[in-house]
C-alpha cells in the first residue's frame, strides 16, 4: 500500500502541467472573461485544437479549478487565483513556474555533467522577466512587512536595495520608517517595474533610481544599510564576495548589509525548502546554491564585514543575516 500512495504523489506533476498550461494559454483569463463559454469557443478564441483544448478543460474541471455545467465552463475559487483580476492573484509565480518546469526537465542532465545544457534565462524572454518580477512581488509583500517590522531601521538614514526587483521591500521599509529614503539599484529594464510599483505607493519623491548591473558595475554610494533580497541564492560563492566587497565599498564607515535568504542547516538536508531551492539554483543558474550560516559568514568576512549575526531563521527564505562595515 505503501507503494501504491508514493505513486499517487509522484503522479502528481501530471495535475500540476494541467494547471500550468491552463494559465500559460491563458484559458483561466479567457473564462474568468466569458463565464460558461463552451469549449469549441474558447478554443477558436485563442487559436488551440479544439479536442485538446476539450481535455485540457475537463482535467481542470476534474481536478478543482473549474466547473463544467452542460457545455459550458466556469472557474472555480482555486481557479479565479490564476486571473489577473484577483486582489490575491497567484499568476504571476504560476507563469514563473512555467519558466522554472523547463529547467527542472533537464535536472537529470545536470546532474550528470554539472550544469545544465538547455538551461533557458529569463533575460532571454522580456515577458518571463515580467512574470518573474510579478511573482516576486506576489511572494514578499506580505513577508517585508513583517521583516520591516523585525528588523529595527530606526537609526538607518538611507536604504541601498539591490537588485530590487519590484521595490517590494523598499515600499515596505519606507512606509514603516517615515524617516527613511532609499536608493533602488537593479538592471534598466527593471528599474521601469521598480517605479511603477513604487510610484502607485506615492513614494517616489524618496526614492533615487539607479540602473546597472551588480555583476559589472559600481554600486552607488551613501547608503548606511544595505538590503540584499534573494540575491544571494543565484551566486556562486566567490561571485557572492565580489558583490559584498562591491557592497563593503558603497556603504558609508559602520554601514550595514542585511541578507534575506534560505539558510541552510550544517548537514545542508534541512530546512527542506533550501534543500530543494538549492536543485532550483543548480538547474537555473551558472553556480547559484543555498548557504548556510558559516558560509555566508565566512564570505561576508572576506569581503572585510565584522559583527557577523544571525538575526532571525525561518522554515523558508525568511532569514535574516548582518554585518558591519568598520
Amino acid at each position: 500500500m505503501a507503494g501504491i500512495r508514493l505513486l499517487d504523489e509522484l503522479r502528481n506533476f501530471m495535475e500540476n502541467r494541467v494547471v500550468l498550461t491552463g494559465a500559460e494559454l491563458g484559458v483561466f483569463e479567457l473564462v474568468h472573461e466569458y463565464p460558461g463559454i463552451d469549449g469549441t469557443a474558447l478554443a477558436q478564441r485563442l487559436s488551440l485544437d479544439k479536442r485538446a483544448s476539450l481535455r485540457l478543460l475537463d482535467s481542470l474541471c476534474a481536478i478543482g479549478y473549474m466547473r463544467k455545467e452542460k457545455d459550458g465552463y466556469f472557474l472555480t475559487e482555486n481557479g479565479s487565483y490564476l486571473t489577473t483580476s484577483h486582489p490575491q492573484s497567484i499568476l504571476p509565480m504560476v507563469l514563473h513556474y512555467c519558466h522554472l518546469w523547463k529547467n527542472w526537465s533537464n535536472l537529470t542532465s545536470t546532474v550528470k555533467l554539472g550544469y545544465n545544457p538547455e538551461r533557458s534565462s529569463l533575460l532571454q524572454d522580456p515577458s518571463k522577466l515580467k512574470a518573474f518580477i510579478g511573482a516576486m512581488h506576489v511572494m514578499s509583500k506580505n513577508l517585508a512587512y513583517e521583516i520591516a517590522k523585525v528588523y529595527d531601521m530606526t537609526n538607518s538614514k538611507v536604504i541601498l536595495d539591490v537588485g530590487a526587483g519590484p521595490g517590494t521591500y523598499t515600499i515596505a521599509f519606507l512606509e514603516t520608517y517615515s524617516h527613511l529614503s532609499a536608493i533602488v539599484f537593479d538592471l534598466d529594464e527593471v528599474i521601469a517595474i521598480s517605479k511603477q510599483y513604487i510610484g502607485e505607493k506615492g513614494l517616489i519623491e524618496r526614492v533615487k533610481f539607479v540602473a546597472g548591473d551588480f555583476y559589472k558595475d559600481p554600486l552607488p554610494k551613501g547608503a548606511d544599510l544595505a538590503f540584499l533580497s534573494a540575491i544571494i541564492h543565484q551566486n556562486s560563492p566567490e561571485q557572492n564576495i565580489r558583490l559584498y566587497s562591491s557592497v563593503f565599498e558603497a556603504l558609508v564607515p559602520r554601514g550595514k548589509i542585511l541578507i534575506r535568504d534560505h539558510l541552510m542547516e550544517p548537514d545542508r538536508t534541512s530546512p527542506k525548502a533550501g534543500a530543494l531551492f538549492a536543485i532550483n539554483m543548480l538547474v537555473s543558474t551558472d553556480g547559484g546554491d543555498t548557504y548556510t550560516f558559516e558560509e555566508i559568514k565566512e564570505q561576508l568576512s572576506e569581503a572585510g564585514f565584522k559583527d557577523v549575526k544571525l538575526i532571525r531563521r525561518g522554515p523558508k527564505m525568511d532569514c535574516l543575516v548582518e554585518a558591519q562595515k568598520p
